[in-house]
Parts: structure tokens; C-alpha cells; sequence
């Protein structure tokens, strides 16, 4: 069933944005495998790794605008690729929970241990050095400045305001997401990746200050 679904799961992913390919998949997968084997409850792995290859099929077409809420759609496209595939009623409905509910900024709340997980494991890969590059990537795909002209002194500051902002992206979700996290093992986590994201955000408002 795993291999099934990664074959399925995997064309989704063909024109997708570098913040949320067919890597970041696989960079989940990772961290869903490290959160399974240090949580002290078990879970249904196949239930988890189901939702994490199947967690942003939609993804690309909302970044394309062809749809509103991709944990929404995917959800839906998820259950046809898993009846497809003669998954149990069981699965469908506990993989599709997970898919429905993995999203930061969008409910519902996760109910189960794998969406708990699932999610924890997509934040995870929201933190970090790995999660500034993404920001930066998405944030040059799309447009944004890099700061806002908050960020600069005054005399030189121009153009692009913290809220547009890639910068600002880091304080308003990235610098939150620890407190998001729904098991002990992924707020441990979560906490290191914080603390060097911190680290880079002294360095940066340095940088742009010209104090270093």
C-alpha cells in the first residue's frame, strides 16, 4: 500500500514550487519516522505515512490559484486514490483526517496521534535552517522583499513594508510554530530548530543595521 501510494502520490508533486516539493515530502517522511520512534505511544505507521506522501498533493494547485484550501482538496483526492487502491473504510477515513488537518494557519484541530504527528512533522520542516531556505524560496517565487524598510535605519529605508515581507514571514509563523507543536518529542524538536532560527534573525538584523 506505501509503495502504491508514493507512486501515486508522486506526479502531484512534477511543477511544484521548491518550498513544497516532492523533497519537502520526503524531508517529512524523515521527521515522521524520528517522531514515531521517540514518541513513547504508538501509532499506526501506515496510517502516517499514508497521510504524509498524500499531506500536500493539492498543494500546487493552490499555489497556481485553481483551488482555495489544498488540505481541503487534497482530502477529498486523497480518498479516491485510497479507494482506488482498496484501502479499508478504517484507513481512508483516519489518512484523510490526517490530510484535512495538517495545516498551520487552518482548521480542523487534529484529532488523532498520526495527524498530531503529521503535523508536528510538517511544522518541524517549517523550522530550522531548512525552513528559512524555504521561506527565502517562496518568498522569491512569489515576489516578496526580503525585509520590509522597518528592518533598515531609517535614512536608508525604502520600498516593501514587514507585513509583505519574507523577514516578517519568520516572526509572524516561523518563530510561532514551536508553540504549535502537539507532542513532547516534536516541541523538543522544534525548540533546537527555533533556537537557530534565532540566532539567524540576530545575525540578519545585524547585517542589514551594518553592524556586522
Amino acid at each position: 500500500m506505501i509503495a502504491a501510494a508514493r507512486r501515486r502520490a508522486r506526479p502531484y508533486f512534477e511543477e511544484a514550487s521548491p518550498a513544497h516539493d516532492w523533497r519537502h515530502v520526503q524531508r517529512v517522511e524523515s521527521l515522521a519516522e524520528t517522531l514515531l520512534e521517540r514518541h513513547p505511544e504508538s501509532a499506526d505507521e501506515e496510517i502516517l505515512r499514508l497521510a504524509v506522501l498524500l499531506h500536500d498533493i493539492g498543494r500546487e494547485k493552490e499555489d497556481r490559484g485553481e483551488i482555495d484550501d489544498h488540505s481541503d482538496w487534497g482530502a477529498a483526492e486523497a480518498e479516491r486514490i485510497l479507494e482506488d487502491l482498496e484501502a479499508s473504510p478504517e484507513t481512508v477515513e483516519q489518512v484523510t483526517h490526517c490530510v484535512r488537518s495538517h495545516r498551520f494557519s487552518t482548521g480542523p484541530e487534529p484529532e488523532t496521534l498520526e495527524a498530531k504527528l503529521l503535523s508536528d512533522a510538517d511544522n518541524l520542516d517549517a523550522l530550522g535552517a531548512v525552513g528559512i531556505a524555504r521561506v527565502f524560496s517562496f518568498g522569491g517565487e512569489i515576489g516578496s522583499p526580503i525585509h520590509g524598510s522597518s528592518v533598515l535605519p531609517d535614512e536608508i529605508g525604502a520600498g516593501g513594508t514587514d507585513d509583505e515581507s519574507q523577514y516578517d514571514h519568520i516572526h509572524e509563523k516561523i518563530l510561532q510554530l514551536a508553540d504549535r507543536m502537539y507532542t513532547d518529542v516534536g516541541r523538543e524538536l522544534a525548540d533546537e530548530r527555533t533556537a537557530f532560527v534565532r540566532e539567524y534573525v540576530a545575525q540578519f538584523d545585524a547585517e542589514v543595521a551594518g553592524d556586522r
